[in-house]
């Protein structure tokens, strides 16, 4: 293992390293092609996507508890765009597209992609040289221009370095007006397939210092999601099928290119036990699985050095008693929700669903995807020193964050919560997010250094972060394939997905068989389905409820715009998918496990435990263990395994409490038709006068009136 931390650290260090002193230079630079490779460096610097950032200007949401994802299933707390107490004007919409320090905000960026084009287009490097390059800097615009168009719709385009002078007009021709939507989208897909063409498929060598570029396959996979986004219900109100002909096209390319390349499906045909490898390829520093990839390392912060990238995801999911930062808590909607163990959804399979045993019998992810009362979730560290509110070593560290209450009122209140066992007391949370852990059960060398001297042990983790994986191009294809009516491919993509995940191939031909019995649009929402299994917490399951239109199936547009209303898709998306529209599930919910209430109150102090007073023994599960079968006795035949002797102890003493995650009872879910194509805010608009508000917003330019930039007319 000495090699590998060798390895990690030195290709992290020499990447980062590189990209430190490249912000302003003149043309010159640009004949050394170190000098050009510097200036691309910075474009990862600027443009990389963070681990644990929530939606903004300059990254994307990464599966934190944001505006976006608590617009979802995923988190509870109403954002900004379902509050039902408030509507968003241009005043106070999120902005993410302007930022005051020009250099820095979207169109900054773009700008120094710009530069690098010219740059090194007009450099005397050789050919082969100046494709490598001009492949990188093509891909880094499009992926701007890409997360702009996605949220707004069409936007200026600007394809070269703007001189920041005053002319005769007074500076008017540096104020670019708004391209259709249409326009910009065969920009992006243009640039994309240019990098793809000028791109490696691969950087060529393990442990190479060039590991974590862009490819040619991360080219097409990009222009995959564009395409893919152009032809969904939010722009293709009348289901086109030449739109998802080109989305089937460029995701066919991609995935052939990444196959080219070596990427593809990690641990297919090995997924380990109870979904263990699914999991590990988190922690896997070069992973088949990574086309569009974060680096980290592990380097401290310190004065004169400017190239530690630590990635924070561990320490922000790790519960209190581990000394990590407190963790995170999901929703029941999510935890009810995840296929049982036989791929069918809970009520739809041969496995009854038990609501207080809740981990019984589930999909193989559902496990690495969640942590609850009783269930190993190792470390490599040892916070015992920090005094008994820390009560386990990192390698028997069990979650036991089952809850007492002190008062017979708050135990049947909705609004408080317990107190936590082993020290977690009033940080404990019902049921906790454990997706893409570094998780000392499945990685026996985390990529971490546990460090106890800090406030957050965890901090220096060098994991990757991977803002778009091969899963994910393969469902990209899979919808693509339904959209054209493909339905074998569509089919056997989903059967590759669950086979990696780990369940048994009977089980995937009975899933095959259903799905094969699904009309068009039930075929769309299993592919949907899968992807908020598959996808979870990784900061896409807004864009697709977006994409689909779920929170009302677009019901309302044609007060928008009387072209607005949806005539494909039998006028709307989620009677078409057959699914509830998301407004209409009025609230989330908390999920948390309690001690009974035989046992009385106890005083709200660790050595009051209910249960540990009781002399009652714990059963701890171990999802690494070779014994360990996650589908109780009465299904499998087995005896006195540790999911029976867990689920025998809840039923026991435990019971399944609701908790209140969305405020005040009185108000639901309420996300407007306008916030599918969120309005500028005040600030970018005054910034361009001939920048034109988007239909049901108001245009601070045109003194309040409202928008007339239609995203959706070529």
């Amino acid at each position: 293992m000495a090699t590998t931390a060798l390895f990690f650290q030195g290709c992290s260090d020499e990447f980062l390293q590189d990209k430190k002193a490249y912000g302003a230079v003149t043309s010159e630079v640009y004949n050394d092609y170190e000098g050009a490779k510097g200036r691309v460096n910075i474009l990862y610097q600027y443009l990389l996507p963070s681990s644990t950032s929530g939606i903004g200007f300059d990254t994307p949401s990464a599966g934190v508890a944001d505006e976006c994802s608590q617009s979802t299933e995923e988190y509870g707390g109403f954002s900004v765009f379902i509050d039902p107490t408030t509507e968003l004007d241009y005043t106070t919409v999120p902005d993410y597209a302007y930022r005051e320090m020009k250099n820095t905000s979207p169109y900054g960026r773009i700008r120094e992609c710009n530069d690098i084009i010219e740059g090194v287009t007009a450099s005397t490097l050789t050919e082969e040289q100046k494709r490598e390059l001009l492949g990188q800097a093509y891909f880094f615009r499009a992926w701007c221009y890409y997360r702009l168009v996605k949220i707004y719709g069409g936007m200026p385009i600007i394809d070269h370095v703007q001189t920041p002078m005053l002319n005769d007009d007074g500076g008017l021709d540096l104020s670019i007006p708004r391209s259709t939507t249409k326009d910009c989208i065969d920009f992006i897909c243009d640039d994309l397939e240019t990098a793809s063409n000028y791109l490696p498929v691969n950087w060529n060598t393990t442990l190479s210092a060039d590991y974590g570029r862009v490819t040619a396959g991360t080219a097409l996979a990009l222009q995959g999601r564009a395409r893919l986004l152009y032809a969904s219900p939010l722009f293709n109100r009348g289901d086109d099928e030449a739109r998802w002909d080109l989305a089937y096209q460029s995701n066919e390319a991609a995935v052939n290119k990444l196959t080219e390349g070596g990427f593809g499906l990690a641990y297919a045909g090995n997924p380990g036990r109870n979904g263990g490898n699914w999991a590990k390829m988190f922690s896997d520093y070069q992973s088949p699985e990574a086309v569009f990839v974060t680096l980290y390392n592990t380097i401290k912060e310190s004065a004169g050095t400017s190239y530690n990238k630590n990635n924070s995801w561990e320490n922000s999911i790790r519960p209190k008693n581990t000394y990590g930062g407190g963790g995170k808590a999901t929703t029941a909607q999510m935890v009810d929700l995840f296929p049982m163990a036989d791929g069918m959804k809970p009520g739809e399979s041969k496995y009854a669903y038990d609501s207080k045993c809740f981990f019984l019998n589930r999909d193989p992810r559902f496990y690495r995807t969640f942590a609850f009362p009783g269930v190993m979730w190792r470390f490599k560290g040892d916070p015992t020193s920090k005094g008994v509110d820390y009560p386990y070593t990192g390698d028997e560290y069990v979650l036991w964050n089952y809850t007492w209450y002190d008062d017979e009122n708050k135990q049947i209140a909705e609004d408080q919560s317990g107190y936590g066992s082993d020290g977690l007391a009033t940080n404990v949370k019902g049921v906790y997010v454990r997706k893409r852990s570094d998780d000392l059960g499945v990685n026996s060398s985390p990529l971490y250094n546990y460090d106890l001297t800090v406030s957050e042990p965890f901090k220096w983790s060098g994991a990757p972060y991977m803002e778009m994986r091969y899963a994910e191009v393969l469902l990209n294809l899979a919808e693509s394939a339904c959209g054209i009516k493909n339905y074998d491919k569509a089919i056997s993509i989903l059967k590759d997905i669950r086979l990696r995940a780990g369940y048994s191939e009977s089980d995937v031909a009975a899933y095959g068989d259903k799905l094969e019995r699904m009309d068009r649009g039930e075929l769309f929402g299993a592919i949907l389905y899968e992807r908020q299994i598959e996808l979870a917490y990784e900061g896409k399951r807004f864009d697709d409820m977006r994409r689909w239109m779920l929170w009302d199936g677009g019901v309302g547009q044609e007060v928008l715009k009387s072209t607005w209303k949806l005539s494909g898709f039998n006028g709307n998306t989620c009677n078409y998918l057959k699914v509830t529209p998301f407004n209409e599930t009025h609230r989330r919910t908390g999920l948390e496990v309690c001690v009974n209430t035989s046992f009385g109150t106890a005083e709200a102090k660790m050595d009051a435990d209910p249960i540990v007073k009781a002399g009652i023994t714990r059963p701890v599960l171990n999802l690494d263990d070779s014994k360990t079968v996650l589908t109780e006795k009465a299904s499998e035949g087995a005896t006195n395994t540790a999911i029976d002797n867990l689920a025998d102890f809840y039923r026991a003493n435990l019971y399944r409490k609701t908790t209140r995650v969305d405020g005040d009872p009185q108000y639901e879910i309420n996300f407007l038709p306008k916030y599918y194509f969120i309005g500028f805010k005040q600030n970018f608009m005054q910034n361009n006068v001939t920048l034109l508000q988007n239909i049901g917003w108001n245009d601070y330019n045109q003194s309040g009136a409202l928008g007339t930039f239609d995203p959706l007319a070529e």
